[in-house]
């Protein structure tokens, strides 16, 4: 990958496709992940690589509707399709040095809590 654009795309042309070996190489091995309206944290690429195959137990779809990338960092707006209807998040990522990507911090629109499908996989800040 050469810019943080392309990681980005990759990133969720990755979880689309559920293809979550190509997901964890594309993430730091100490990967932070943050979902400020639950207070969920994850750390760490296999713990984030589980957060996302098994933390969402339903028929989910992500349609990339812009990416804003340059050097280190990125942002995107996504469509995230779930049976219950189509919510908009922003997404914003840090990457190393090397390029993998080092930090998420998620955003959704609609407030929520903790879904309890996940509970297990996240520590609370």
């Amino acid at each position: 990958m050469t810019t943080a654009h392309d990681v980005v795309a990759a990133y969720w042309a990755a979880a689309e496709a559920r293809d979550w070996d190509a997901f964890g190489a594309l993430l730091a091995d100490d990967v932070v992940y943050r979902g400020p309206q639950t207070r969920e944290q994850v750390r760490g690429r296999d713990a984030y690589v589980r957060f996302n195959a098994e933390g969402f137990a339903f028929d989910w779809h992500i349609r990339v509707q812009r990416i804003v990338g340059e050097q280190l960092r990125a942002a995107s707006w996504i469509e995230f399709a779930r049976p219950e209807g189509t919510q908009p998040g922003l997404c914003f990522f840090d990457l190393a040095d090397d390029g993998r990507i080092a930090q998420i911090t998620d955003f959704w629109p609609e407030q929520y809590e903790l879904p309890a499908s996940r509970a297990h996989l996240v520590e609370r800040y």
